[in-house]
Formats: C-alpha cells, structure tokens, sequence
C-alpha cells in the first residue's frame, strides 16, 4: 500500500487547525501503546524493520515548513536531515516491570510535545515488562494522522504471518531540496490563484445539475444551522473543563469486543453505543464522587466521525468531522442509559450535523491562515463539549512484529485546552481497549472513573444475560 506524501503538499485546513490549536500545554498528539508476547528484538532489527516501510508512509520523512509571513497554510517538506533512530527510542522500564509502571512511562512520553523541526513522530522500544512481554508506544501529531486512517498506517509496520515472506528492499530514498523564499510566496500565490478555478469548477457542475446541487445546497444550509444551534446550546460546566497543565496521567480499561456485542445484541443499539453509554456510567459515578448532583445533567462527548471514502482509506491527513454525542449522567438505570444514548445517537446520524460540520471544513480549506486559527479554536471550545471519546474499529485478526504477536492495544487521545480527560477506545483481535489520558494536577482520581467503566460494563452485561434469559 503506497500512501500520499507528496513533496509540499500543503495541509489541509483540519490538519492545520491541530498546529493552531496546540500550546505548552495542549499536545495535539495521539498514539498508542501496544503489547506483545515474547523477548523485545534488538534495536537494530527494529529500526531496519521501520525503514524497510518507510516508502509505505513518505509522510513520515516528512517535517513541516511554514511560509513567511503565514502566506498560506504550511507544508509537508521532504526533511534533508532525516536521522531514522532520532525518531526510533529505546528504554526500558524499572523493576518491577509492571503495568504500572508501563503507565507511567507513557504518561511522561506523551507529556512531551514534538519537535515542529523535524517529522512529527516518534516511536518507543520498550523493554523489560513483566510475564516475557514488551511494549511500542506510537506517537504522531494529529496534523499528520487521523484515526480512522492511524489504523491503516499502523499496520504497514505488521505482518499478518509470524514469518512473513522475505521482501527485497533498497533504501533509494533521496530528500528533495526544500525550496527558498522566493518559491514559497510563488507557491502560496499560485494556490490563491487556483481557489477561484476550483469554486468556478463547483459552479459549472451546479449548472449541468442545478436539482441535485439545490438538493444539496439546500441540505448543507440545515446542516450549518444546526451546528450554529450548538453554539447557543453550551455543554454544562463540570470539573472536567478548566485550565490545565502540560503534565500527563495515562491509564487503560480492557475487555472483550464479544461483551459489547452481547449487550447490543440483547438490549439494542450499536457497539458504539454501549461505549458511550459505559463512559457514561463512569462519569456518573466520578462527579458523585466529586460531590456534584447529576439530576438532569447531560455531559457532551466530542465524538469524532470520519467522511474518509474508500479510495482515500491509508491517505494521511485528516478526513473527519466531530458531532457532539449525548452523555446522559443524569439516568441511574444503566439499560435506560443505554436507551437514551442509542435514541440520540440515532437522532444525530438522521441530523444534518456531520454535513454541516463537512461544509464548514470546506469552507476553511479556503480560508487564510488568521481566520483558519479562529475558526478551530472555536472547534475546541469548552461550550461545545466537555470531553473527547473517539471509538476506532481495529483489525480483527492477530497481528505480528518481527515474529512477536501483538496482544493488546490501548489508544491515546489529546487533550484541547481546558479539557482534562480524553477517551479513545480500540477493538482488536476480539479486544477491546480503553485508554484515558488525563491532566496530571486535576485528575488525581482518575482510577474512579476506569473502576466506573468496568463496573458499567459488568451492569449492562448482566442486564443483557438478564433479558436472554427471560
């Protein structure tokens, strides 16, 4: 699988609105941790394994170069300094090796932000975890990588066989010159120029089918006024929304994708319902804990969606839109919960939100660079959400590196400034792993809501056994 990488290709207006947002203490950041069975490999094995797929992800030898004077949104420039084990790290953990202290390392990797001079990733070797396992941790800016496509790219570095068939491979890989000044303000006018070319071009296919361009005209104006009706309905002040600091907690949840799909199957809705309406049981449980009443109170989940078509599937970037999903705290009765969360997910799905949502980000690929910066910080405020939980469908079989299986996967998030818990959930090979990436100094509790997630979970499932049985 070849992907795009092209030699300054410029960044789309989501990917650059991931740069605008990010501060010292917002990383725009994601990865994940993943374990596997059997003796780490050397180093060396490793780092020339990742180059052998390096031409797989051209993005990856990739750095960032701004124009001056913000003429235009950056781009993605081949790095002539490329150094591959700058990028590759090596540790391993303290006695006892345990899960813990698994934790604790990557909460400290993804406190760090990544250097914006050099391609924006890195990758952890780490060794000497507990029962003969070790651990990768992934970490790549969200400029670079959504979700949905993090997953295809991952896997360019997997076999789907213990001993996969030798490959001949030739490192011929050459930087291409980054180009000075003069070219870049060219560029940047040139890409001016053309934006009037490609809205004439919209404009010509509007006329040669003027019902169908009404119809979707038309569409899209709902779509718009709904999420501008977001607006004026803010998510509700709790302790998740305030300032935080640049320090990192990382703890994980895991369970089988078999349970999610017994509950759904006995009580309705979908996978991703169950999940919302679990977190859901867990946040209940964690503002009881802070003293906070949950009577008619409803949290707002940014729920990331992908509009990713499938010609587009291994193309990095980000090709996704974000709705507000429902958080019922208020509801005791987890199958209630469940039916709340599912009726208003339903609800989202037949809305123009996710349209509206697209319109704006087309809309923003045209923009200039200042009011690109606006418009996505007001696509992470806190009146609109007060967490992120984004589910990502996983491969369904086993995966290898380099002989050893991968046995788990716990995904992180980023956390957008004045939020201080993001969710990622991640289903692999029968697994389904939840990882919670909180800021260090506010959520010192953080194991309440990862108990509160098993205990949901362990209430719907013998709701669901329950009702099969009856």
């Amino acid at each position: 699988m070849t992907t795009s990488g092209n030699h300054l290709d410029r960044l789309t207006a989501v990917d650059a609105s991931f740069l605008s947002n990010e501060t010292s203490s917002s990383h725009m950041h994601v990865g994940g941790i993943q374990i596997f069975e059997g003796p780490p490999p050397l180093y060396v094995d490793l780092v020339e394994h990742v180059r052998s797929r390096l031409h797989q992800v051209p993005r990856f030898r990739q750095r960032l170069l701004v124009p001056p004077l913000e003429a235009g949104r950056p781009l993605w420039a081949d790095d002539v300094n490329f150094n591959l084990t700058y990028h590759i790290r090596h540790t391993a953990l303290p006695d006892p090796g345990g899960e813990e202290e698994l934790k604790r390392l990557a909460a400290r990797v993804f406190s760090q932000q990544l250097d914006r001079s050099k391609p924006l990733w890195e990758l952890w070797l780490v060794q000497g975890l507990e029962r003969d396992r070790f651990a990768i941790l992934t970490k790549t800016h969200h400029a670079m990588v959504d979700g949905i496509s993090g997953v295809d790219i991952g896997t360019v570095l997997f076999d789907h066989e213990p001993v996969p068939k030798p490959a001949e491979f030739v490192d011929d890989w050459s930087p291409r010159p980054q180009p000075g000044t003069r070219a870049l303000v060219a560029r940047a006018a040139e890409d001016a120029a053309s934006a009037p070319l490609r809205l004439a071009e919209r404009a010509i296919e509007a006329v040669r089918n003027p019902e169908t361009t009404a119809k979707k005209v038309a569409e899209a104006l709902e779509g718009v006024g709904e999420v501008v009706g977001a607006l004026a309905d803010p998510a509700p002040d709790v302790p998740l929304n305030h300032g935080i600091g640049p320090y990192r907690r990382f703890v994980w949840v895991r369970s089988e994708l078999a349970t999610f799909k017994r509950i759904k199957d006995s009580l309705g809705g979908t996978v991703n319902d169950v999940v919302l309406a679990v977190v859901t049981g867990a946040l209940r449980e964690w503002l009881h804990g802070r003293g906070i009443r949950t009577e008619g109170l409803e949290l707002r989940a940014l729920v990331p969606v992908s509009i990713r078509a499938e010609d587009e599937r291994g193309n990095l970037g980000n090709r996704i839109v974000v709705m507000r999903g429902p958080l019922p705290v208020y509801v005791e009765d987890p199958v209630r919960r469940l039916r709340v969360v599912s009726e208003q997910m339903d609800g989202l799905k037949r809305s123009k939100q996710a349209l509206g949502a697209e319109m704006i980000s087309r809309f923003n690929d045209f923009a200039p660079p200042t009011l690109l910066a606006q418009a996505s910080r007001l696509n992470f405020s806190t009146r609109l959400f007060n967490l992120i939980v984004t589910n990502v469908p996983g491969p369904q079989l086993p995966l290898y590196v380099l002989g050893r299986e991968l046995e788990e996967v716990f995904p992180v998030a980023f956390l957008p400034q004045n939020h201080a818990l993001a969710v990622a959930i991640i289903s692999y090979n029968g697994r389904i792993g939840f990882g919670l990436l909180a800021d260090y100094d506010s959520m010192e509790d953080i194991d309440v809501i990862t108990d509160g997630i098993a205990e949901s979970l362990t209430e719907l499932e013998e709701a669901a056994a329950a009702t099969a049985a009856a």
